[in-house]
């Protein structure tokens, strides 16, 4: 899924149309979102919706990048937990912001079609994910984590519960899970020995 050519595009036009995309998925499915409605609601024509990007998957990828950008990098304060603390609140704010809606509904989306899927994995999942593994290698070259773990095993152990809740609404994610997942991944589930 290639995104717009930045050249061609007028910045008022593009916000309009992320933004257009956004409150569209706050107000209905994901899947009752049309490139049309989305142009309409942007006051923009369809053709320069299409000129620019190739589906609505790939104008609500951008939109979501953009809004998260700025609000999930990672901090590195030298203290591993207080830094995965404190990404992973940004995220758990995130998940429940409604503005954010559209995000689950490109993962419902990306269960049957493919090229969503990479969309999601390449432009929100894996450079998170990258930003993540960099802090826990620091973390065990500095002692705070096993240095024969894998760091990618840490990262979906962390933020496996999270996406379990948003995604199957067995329960809210909340910033309090958070001290349940530290205490299970950091402490273990069985009382240690002695």
């Amino acid at each position: 899924m290639s995104g717009p050519n930045p050249e061609r595009r007028s910045e008022r036009a593009r916000r309009a149309i992320l933004g257009a995309a956004l409150e569209l998925c706050r107000e209905q499915p994901y899947d009752k979102v049309t490139m049309e409605g989305i142009a309409k609601r942007a006051g923009v024509g369809k053709q320069t919706i299409y000129r620019w990007w190739p589906s609505k998957a790939a104008i609500l990828l951008e939109a979501i990048d953009s809004r998260a950008t700025d609000r999930l990098d990672f901090p590195d304060t030298g203290e591993l937990q207080a830094d995965l603390r404190s990404q992973m609140t940004e995220v758990v704010t995130l998940l429940n912001d409604p503005g954010f809606s559209a995000y689950k509904g490109l993962i419902a989306a990306a269960q049957s079609d493919p090229d969503i899927a990479r969309s999601v994995a390449e432009i929100i999942i894996k450079p998170r994910e990258l930003h993540c593994v960099e802090r826990l290698v620091k973390a065990q070259e500095v002692g705070q984590l096993r240095a024969d773990v894998d760091p990618v095993d840490v990262v979906e152990l962390l933020y496996a519960p999270l996406y379990y809740r948003l995604l199957m609404h067995t329960r809210p994610v909340t910033v309090e899970q958070l001290d349940t997942v530290f205490d299970l991944a950091f402490n273990g589930l069985t009382k240690s020995p002695g």
